[in-house]
């Protein structure tokens, strides 16, 4: 991606801005449920490449963030990544233990302990606001249409998609395939 964006790189890659790239984001993102959707089951060879698609734009918007100064809110893949493990930690406090090893008979009396893990905590709601815009219109719910039996972005009435909460300006159709 350095390559991409220094000078001498690509000219398309170097113009790209956070802003620019939202639609492939989402293409890409809608291209890996359709890899899991496939009608005959995951299609594992598909969900591969569209992972790795989306991965690249991970790559991508960090290496345009890093650009920026760190006193300007700027960073770097690192810190992404640091960033989920940390969050990982956090929501699983059942698994990621504290680095101090446990005492033998901690040890025992937990591997002895009968029944499942403890569930793993649901994902806490997002509570910052993006600027300008309303919280109600972020997660505005879609009506159904009662001549269709489906709700306005196509689904089966009152199911939930994956992408329920994505704001309305985000393309409710499916991208083109690439060739």
């Amino acid at each position: 991606m350095d390559a991409l964006r220094s000078p001498g790189g690509c000219p398309w890659d170097g113009e790209q801005t956070h802003r620019s790239l939202v639609r492939y984001l989402i293409e890409e993102s809608y291209e890996v449920v359709e890899a899991i959707e496939e009608p005959g089951g995951v299609d594992r060879a598909l969900l591969r490449e569209e992972l790795g698609d989306v991965l690249l734009q991970v790559v991508f918007h960090a290496r345009i963030a890093e650009e920026v100064p760190a006193a300007s809110g700027g960073f770097d893949v690192a810190e992404v990544v640091e960033e989920l493990n940390a969050k990982l930690v956090r929501r699983h406090p059942h698994v990621f233990v504290d680095a101090a090893p446990a005492a033998p008979a901690d040890a025992t009396s937990a591997a002895s302990t009968p029944g499942p893990p403890p569930p793993c905590p649901p994902t806490p709601p997002r509570t910052r606001r993006r600027r300008g815009r309303p919280p109600d219109r972020r997660a505005a719910p879609r009506e159904p249409d009662p001549a269709l039996g489906r709700d306005q972005a196509g689904g089966e009435a009152g199911a939930l998609g994956p992408f329920e909460g994505v704001p309305p300006a985000s393309p409710p159709w499916r991208w083109p395939r690439r060739p």
